[in-house]
C-alpha cells in the first residue's frame, strides 16, 4: 500500500462522519495564519484549530515573502467581495517555531548554493533570531500597500519541546502600524 492508499484510507474514515457540508468559505475565526511547513508544526494540532476557522498558509520557516502577501492582498478582496463589503478586515498571525530547519539558511555556504543552482535567494528569509525575525515579518506586511489598513496582525512562538506558544506581538492594525512608521519618519527627519 502506498502513502496516497493509505491516506486515502484515513479520508474514507473522515468522510464517514463529515457533517459539515455548507461550510461558508470565509473562515469562522477571521483568520489567516502563516506557519512553517514543518511537519511538527500542524497549526490544527498546535492551536487546536477546527475544520472551516482559520486558513492556513504555510511555507519553509514561516516567513512573510513576496507570496504570501500577494496571497494576503488576494484574500482581502476575496473577504471584501464575499461580505459584500461588510468586514473590510481580518486578522492575520504570524507562527514561527523553535528548532526550525530555517535556521540553516542563514548559512553563507547554503545561501550561495540554492542561489548559483537554483536561482534562489533566501537571504532575506533565513531565520536567525525568531522574535526579532517576527518583528521583520510585521514590518513587511505593514510596508506593503496592498494588504489593507484594516487587517491586523500579530506573532508568536511555538516551542517544539514544550508545546507552548508564546506572543511575540500583540495584535495591532496595519493602519495604525503604518501610522506609527509614519510619525517615527517624521521625527526622524524634524
Amino acid at each position: 500500500m502506498s502513502i496516497q492508499d493509505d491516506l486515502i484510507v484515513r479520508n474514507g474514515r473522515f468522510a464517514e462522519t463529515f457533517d459539515k457540508p455548507n461550510m461558508p468559505a470565509l473562515p469562522g475565526l477571521r483568520t489567516v495564519l502563516l506557519a512553517c511547513a514543518d511537519a511538527r508544526v500542524d497549526p490544527a494540532h498546535v492551536l487546536g484549530l477546527e475544520l472551516g476557522e482559520v486558513i492556513v498558509i504555510r511555507n519553509t520557516g514561516g516567513r512573510v515573502t513576496r507570496s504570501v502577501i500577494e496571497e494576503v492582498a488576494t484574500l482581502s478582496v476575496l473577504s471584501n467581495i464575499l461580505t459584500e463589503g461588510r468586514e473590510q478586515g481580518f486578522n492575520i498571525i504570524l507562527m514561527q517555531h523553535t528548532q526550525c530547519g530555517a535556521q540553516r539558511l542563514a548559512n553563507p555556504e547554503l545561501q550561495a548554493t540554492l542561489k548559483d543552482n537554483l536561482g534562489i535567494d533566501v537571504t532575506d528569509y533565513a531565520i536567525t533570531d525568531q522574535a526579532r525575525d517576527l518583528m521583520v515579518d510585521v514590518g513587511r506586511l505593514a510596508a506593503a500597500r496592498e494588504v489593507p489598513d484594516a487587517v491586523t496582525v500579530s506573532a508568536m512562538l511555538y516551542d517544539v519541546a514544550t508545546g507552548s506558544a508564546e506572543e511575540i506581538a500583540p495584535m495591532q492594525s496595519l493602519g495604525n502600524l503604518r501610522a506609527a512608521a509614519r510619525e517615527t519618519d517624521v521625527l526622524q527627519a524634524g
